[in-house]
C-alpha cells in the first residue's frame, strides 16, 4: 500500500483529513501514529468544523515541522525553513486545487465542490511526499 492508498485508509477509519495525512508520514518520520493523531484532531473540518484551512494542508504542513524542526527549545535555529517547506506545500495545493480554504474547497457557499476530501488527502501527501523529498 502507497502513502495515498494508507492516508485514504485512514480516512475511511474516520480519521479527519489532517490526521490521516500526517500518520500516513509516521513512519518516515519516526513519530508514532498516536502522537499525531492526537496533534491533528482540532485540526479536522477546516480547523474545528470552521471550514477554514483545509486540514489535508495542515496535515502535510505538521509532518514538514516533524521533519525539519531540530527541537531546540532554548534555541530555535529552523524555523524559516521549516516556514519555506510549509509555504511550498500551501502553495502547490492552491496551484492544483484552486484554495486552501476547506469551504471553498467543499463548495460550502456556492454549490461548487472544487475538490473532494478524499482528493484534498491525496494531494496533500503527493505534494508533500515532493516538497519533503519523501518518497
Amino acid at each position: 500500500m502507497n502513502r495515498k492508498e494508507l492516508a485514504i485508509a485512514y480516512h475511511d477509519k474516520k480519521f479527519n483529513c489532517a490526521q490521516a495525512v500526517a500518520c500516513s508520514f509516521a513512519k518516515d518520520l519516526g513519530v508514532d501514529e498516536a502522537t499525531l493523531f492526537k496533534a491533528c484532531e482540532g485540526f479536522g473540518l477546516g480547523m474545528g468544523g470552521t471550514c477554514a484551512t483545509c486540514g489535508a494542508i495542515s496535515g502535510a504542513v505538521m509532518a514538514a515541522g516533524f521533519q525539519n524542526s531540530d527541537g531546540n527549545l532554548a534555541n530555535p535555529q529552523t524555523k524559516a525553513n521549516t516556514y519555506q517547506l510549509s509555504k511550498e506545500i500551501v502553495n502547490q495545493f492552491i496551484e492544483k486545487n484552486g484554495s486552501a480554504v476547506c469551504r471553498e474547497l467543499k463548495g460550502v457557499d456556492t454549490g461548487k465542490v472544487l475538490r473532494s476530501c478524499p482528493d484534498c488527502i491525496m494531494d496533500a501527501v503527493e505534494i508533500a511526499e515532493n516538497v519533503l523529498g519523501i518518497h
